[in-house]
Order: C-alpha cells, then sequence, then structure tokens
C-alpha cells in the first residue's frame, strides 16, 4: 500500500502516485512570505486524472483478404462507406472454381454408382453364400469391395465440400459490421490467394490501447494481488480528443496485454468504449484519463524535493527559522511537480517550497 488510510474503494492508488498528469487537482498549503518559499505541511484529500496517449481502433477490426485466385470482377462498395456483417465487398471470377465444383460432383455420382453396385453384389454374394454356391473368399472379396466404394463415396463428397467452399471464396462478405477502409485492388486486377483487398473497422465498440511501464504493473499486482483485481476495481475512463473536448461516453478497462514489450518495456492495457453514434474512428489519437480519489495525502512541490543520489531530502524550518535536512519517502505524481510525501516528515511542520537545492544545512531561510 503506497498511501496508509487511503480508500480501497477509491484506491488503484498505486498507479495513480507512480504516473500522474495533475493539472491544478490539488491546493497546496498557503505560503509564507519569506527569504524562500515555504509551505506547513497538512493532509488533504485530491483528484488526481492520470492520462496517457492513446490509439483508438475498432473492437472487431478485421482484415479481408482473398482466399482464392482469380480476376477481381467486381467492388460492390466504396471507401469509408459503412457495411453490415454478410454484406457483399467484392466478387472474383469464379468460373474456375465452378468447374471444379462440377466435376467434384460428377466424379461423386460415379463414386455413388460404383457404392450401390458394391453393395448389391455384397447381398447377392450373401444369399448363394448361404446356400453354398459361392465360397466364402468371394463373399469376403465382395465386401471388401463394398468398403472401398464407401471410402470412395466419403472421398468424393470431401472434395466437393472443398470445391463449394473454393467457390464460395470468390464472393467476399464482411464478417462485422462496421467502415469500409482504403479498398487496394482495382477492377481486372489477378487477385493472389491471401491478397489484402481493405480492413473493415468495427463502429459499435471501439478500443483504445495504452502502455503501463514494467513498475506500474508491479505496483498494480502488489496492491491487487492481480491484473484481474485492478481491472474490477478501476474507475471509468475518459477519452480526450487532440484538440482537448472530452467524448461523452466512459470506458472500461478490459485487459492488460500480459506480455512486456522489449524494446519499450511497457504492458499494453486496452480499455473499450462504447459507439453509438459513430463519432470515434479507427486510428484517432488522443488521452485516456482516469481520475482517481486521493485521501490523506501529503502533498508537496518538487521543488521542495533535493535529490542526493538515490535520497530524497527536504530542508525543515524549526521555529527560530533554521533549516535542517530530513529524508523523505515520496512519490512522484508524474506531473513534473508534485510529489506526495509516504515517510520523514509530519503534519504541521514547515519545509522549504521553493529553492530547497540553494539551501544549506543550518541555513536562516526566514528573517
Amino acid at each position: 500500500m503506497i498511501v496508509k488510510n487511503i480508500s480501497r474503494k477509491l484506491s488503484f492508488c498505486t498507479l495513480a502516485l507512480a504516473l500522474c498528469t495533475l493539472s491544478g487537482c490539488a491546493k497546496l498549503p498557503e505560503e509564507q512570505h519569506t527569504s524562500y518559499e515555504t509551505i506547513t505541511l497538512s493532509r488533504q484529500t485530491v483528484t488526481a486524472p492520470l492520462s496517457w496517449s492513446a490509439t483508438v481502433r475498432g473492437k472487431s477490426d478485421v482484415s479481408i483478404v482473398a482466399r482464392s485466385t482469380g480476376t477481381l470482377e467486381a467492388i460492390l462498395v466504396k471507401d469509408g462507406q459503412r457495411v453490415k456483417a454478410g454484406e457483399v465487398l467484392f466478387r472474383i471470377d469464379s468460373r474456375s472454381a465452378e468447374n471444379s465444383l462440377a466435376h467434384a460432383q460428377a466424379d461423386l455420382k460415379t463414386a455413388l454408382a460404383n457404392l450401390e453396385n458394391a453393395r448389391l453384389e455384397t447381398e447377392s454374394n450373401k444369399e448363394l453364400a448361404a446356400k453354398g454356391i459361392v465360397s466364402d473368399y468371394l463373399l469376403r472379396k465382395s465386401e471388401n469391395s463394398l468398403q472401398t466404394a464407401e471410402a470412395q463415396v466419403a472421398q468424393a463428397e470431401a472434395v466437393v465440400r472443398d470445391a463449394r467452399l473454393n467457390l464460395s471464396y470468390c464472393t467476399l462478405t464482411s464478417p462485422v459490421e462496421g467502415l469500409v477502409g482504403n479498398i487496394i485492388p482495382r477492377i481486372g486486377d489477378v487477385i493472389a490467394e491471401g491478397t489484402m483487398l481493405t480492413r473493415i473497422a468495427g463502429v459499435s465498440e471501439m478500443e483504445a490501447s495504452f502502455s503501463l511501464t514494467e513498475s506500474q504493473i508491479h505496483s498494480l499486482v502488489k496492491e491487487f494481488g492481480s491484473l484481474d483485481n485492478a481491472i474490477k476495481v478501476a474507475p471509468p475512463v475518459t477519452f480526450r480528443f487532440k484538440e482537448g473536448s472530452e467524448y461523452g461516453e466512459k470506458g472500461k478497462i478490459t485487459s492488460f496485454s500480459g506480455l512486456v514489450d522489449q524494446r519499450t518495456g511497457a504492458v499494453t492495457c486496452n480499455v473499450i468504449f462504447p459507439n453509438p453514434q459513430g463519432e470515434l474512428f479507427s486510428g484517432m489519437q488522443g488521452n485516456v484519463v482516469l481520475s482517481f480519489q486521493l485521501d490523506d495525502v501529503m502533498l508537496v512541490p518538487l521543488t521542495s524535493i533535493v535529490r542526493i543520489q538515490d535520497k530524497a531530502l527536504v530542508y525543515k524550518v524549526g521555529a527560530d527559522s533554521i533549516a535542517t535536512s530530513a529524508i523523505v519517502e515520496i512519490e512522484e505524481l508524474g506531473d513534473g511537480e508534485h510529489a506526495v510525501v509516504l515517510s520523514g516528515a509530519e503534519v504541521g511542520e514547515t519545509i522549504v517550497a521553493k529553492g530547497a537545492a540553494n539551501v544549506h544545512e543550518n541555513d536562516k531561510v526566514i528573517w
């Protein structure tokens, strides 16, 4: 737990203290007029909004890829068009696939006829064998021929199914409702299997992704026991457009990638936003913002902190106006301006708030 007595219901504070873009979210104690600015420490409740850069994409974005080879003979949609699930997008010349299906169906008919002949022969030999007219050898041979004919029928049926499947690949439909992206080929192009034709951006729900550092993920796991538990208590998420306005629908954290990107050392976090009016588009960039309430915390400006190697110091000002250094434990809020004091200082103590880097031990800082 980063800060004692912080409300767990509104917690998530380990992450909040690890990286917080706090902009005017807390009022610092009133400063005294001195040669060095000072503040008297107090505990307060602050609302800390965290902000990360994020990229939006459709939750059900899909690539439309050719699964057969042939000439593109029809494009039935336009760039940016909204389509329904199952709506036809492209048609590829299907004559070759139709011929393959016709051959497969003919072979199946032959196999079925052979099966019927084998069945009749087997039944006849059974009757003759029962009367002692044919040998058991001939009976077993006819039974084997029947099994072979049955296998040939099964094989021919599989070929027909494959041929029908290949024929279906000549008509490409949208698997989801969404918006058509850029259409890459043109009518008349020879399309090879695996060729990308376009993308469909699902628009009913949009997913925004942002990155958390390894240390932030570690803090979450330490605080809540698992990322699943952290997801359950995460507050609603706001999406802020680049120009500063906020999207009207709130989002919900749904997942963490579970893998650390070796290039960036970050873990991807995903947020789902409903998109009933289609205001969000795939590829849109902005910021996701989470607001956390931090209870009973001592907030100080970073200008009051002096760092010496791995130690953080503040200068406490006594009744005699003399400054003495004290080691404190802090968590920066990530806005470049504020930190929370976790230990090493007490409520009611006065510290140098600005210019602390220029103070020396036993300097008189108030006169």
